[in-house]
Parts: structure tokens; sequence; C-alpha cells
């Protein structure tokens, strides 16, 4: 099988390497020639991933075009707020009935959509060709091969079998699932809940706040999630829950790393200058408050962490403030 990953960055590459790994020939679309002459010449991508080894079955090219020429799947790796854009020039290439796999955890700024509902939209494709991959995935540890799972939605299950059969190997397994909503929230909403973690964690707040904000991000995750229709159930998983705790515990987080740096007193610029790689929740988290709003749902957390992202806010007074709000019942 001949997969498409477009989006050279750390996840993209990890992804690119797993489907080789399980026996696919993986052409990268990456935007800079050092990239894609790194991947193809020395099977390296530095860049992003340092000095682990990619697979020879794993070229690039920055004609997306010529990534996406005869692939049976189209991963999606760039980031959220760059899909739209990008995709609408990928779209002619496209094999007819190929998959289309989202690996993006975030919600567009300003439609407040899913990113497979970009998808669908942009490139004008039915809900059924359409899979999203979501789980506790540090790219660093995939890379070290060491073991973890994840999660394939699609409604169409054949071809969330035919993806889960494209990425599975001795240390990456996939689970199937048809539920495309849970699992797009909970991998949006985790990136938001893991700045917080990260701000926490920077301030030298304790263990209890932390489960606290884990639980009751979960918790604002779930009502989002039912407000839209998905299955409770969904966030109980390795989709919502299991990459929860895989984002915030892990100081290989870019989400949770970010945190950090605004936990510590910086601005918005400076963490995005240490940090230099995309944390999805900086943006997601007014895509996501907007969303619930929308909807009536109550997001006191990511209310927060707008706040403190986008409008100043001191974190020790984001804290008060949910501290303070009205006691009622779990």
């Amino acid at each position: 099988m001949k997969a498409a990953v477009l989006g050279a960055g750390s996840w993209g590459t990890t992804v690119a390497k797993i489907l080789a790994d399980a026996g696919s020939d993986v052409v990268v679309w990456a935007r800079r020639d050092s990239v894609a002459a790194n991947i193809s010449q020395r099977h390296v991508n530095p860049d992003y991933i340092g000095q682990a080894r990619l697979p020879a079955r794993v070229s690039a090219t920055t004609d997306a075009a010529a990534a996406i020429s005869g692939a049976e799947l189209v991963f999606l790796a760039v980031p959220s707020q760059t899909l739209r854009g990008n995709l609408a020039g990928w779209t002619p290439h496209l094999a007819s009935g190929a998959t289309m796999v989202s690996l993006m955890k975030g919600i567009e700024l300003g439609t407040s959509k899913r990113m497979s509902e970009v998808i669908i939209e942009t490139a004008g494709v039915a809900v059924d060709r359409v899979a999203v991959v979501s789980g506790p995935n540090l790219a660093g540890e995939i890379l070290a091969e060491q073991p973890t799972a994840t999660v394939v939605a699609c409604a169409d299950m054949d071809r969330a079998t035919e993806v889960q059969n494209a990425l599975t190997t001795p240390y990456f397994r996939p689970y199937t699932n048809d539920d495309v909503v849970g699992c797009e929230l909970g991998g949006a909403v985790k990136n938001v809940i893991a700045l917080a973690y990260g701000v926490a964690t920077a301030m030298g707040l304790g263990d209890n706040l932390k489960a606290t904000l884990i639980t009751r991000g979960l918790a604002e995750t779930a009502r989002l999630g039912q407000a839209l229709g998905a299955d409770p159930l969904t966030f109980a998983g390795l989709a919502g829950l299991g990459d929860l705790v895989g984002t915030c515990s892990s100081p290989l987080s870019r989400n949770r790393t970010f945190g950090e740096h605004l936990g510590r007193g910086e601005t918005l610029e400076e963490a995005q200058k240490a940090t230099r790689q995309t944390a999805e929740g900086v943006k997601s988290c007014l895509a996501i408050r907007d969303l619930a709003h929308a909807h009536g749902v109550e997001v006191p957390i990511t209310e927060q962490v707008e706040r403190v992202c986008h409008e100043g806010l001191d974190p020790r007074q984001a804290l008060r403030t949910l501290m303070s709000r009205d006691t009622k019942a779990e």
C-alpha cells in the first residue's frame, strides 16, 4: 500500500515511520527542501525528531502532488489552522476513493469546526472517507519504539480497519471506533487542559491540583462532547482519558511545556519563541471556548486558559477564579 503523509513535523514523521514499519511505502510532503533531502537521502529529520532513523521505505518531497499521487491513504499532519488553505491546493491531486486521515488535534478558529469537518468541506469528500487518529501518542516515545495504543475513528468501519491494519506494528496498537466527534474533541480539548497543567507545574502546585485539572478537564470535554452527540464512553478510553493523562503528565508534551513557560511568567510571544513547535492548545482554546458557548456548555478551565494566553491574565488570578466558583454537585 502507498501512503502519503502531508506534513514533516514530529508527529507526521513519526507516523511515516509507523506506516513503513507496518509495510507501506510512504512519501512525506515537507515545506522545505532541506527537510525533504534529509528524509530521502539520510533517512533522518533532525529539525523535528533529532537523530532517530527512518526506514528506507520513507521518502520525502516538496511537491505535494507527487506525494499524493497514487496514495490510497493520505495522512494530514499540518498545524490545524493551516489545514483549510493547504488542502484547497491538494484536493485536485487526491486519488478517487482515497481515505483521508487526520492526525491533527485542533479546532479551526472562526468556524469552530473539527478537523474532519474542515476536510469534508474543503475536499468535498463524503463523511465516510475521513478517519481520525487520536490517543496517548507522544512522538518521542514512539520513535524509540516504546509501546503504546491509539484509536482510529471513522464512520465507515471498513476504512477504520484498513487504517488500523496500515498502522499496526509490535510497538503501536490501534483500536477502531466509529465516534469521530468524541475522538476529535478528546484530542483537541486535552491540549488546552495540558496548558493549564503546565502552568500549575511551573507554579510549584501540588499533585492534588494536577489530578483535579485532569479530572475536571475531562468533565469539560465530556460535557461538550455530549452536546455535540459524542458517545460518553469515548472519553473514558484512549482518545479521552488516555490522551489527556499522557499529554498532561509528560515533559515531552508541547502543550504542557508551553504552559510551563506561561507559569514562569513569560508572555505568549516569549513562550512561542522558546518552544518553537506548534502547541495546538494555544489557538484551539479560543475556538473551543466559542464552540462551548454556542452550545451552552460550561468550560471554566478552557476559559481561564484562554484569558491567560490571549488576555494577559496572571495565572494566579486564573486559579483564584476557578477555586472561587460557586460550589455544586459533581
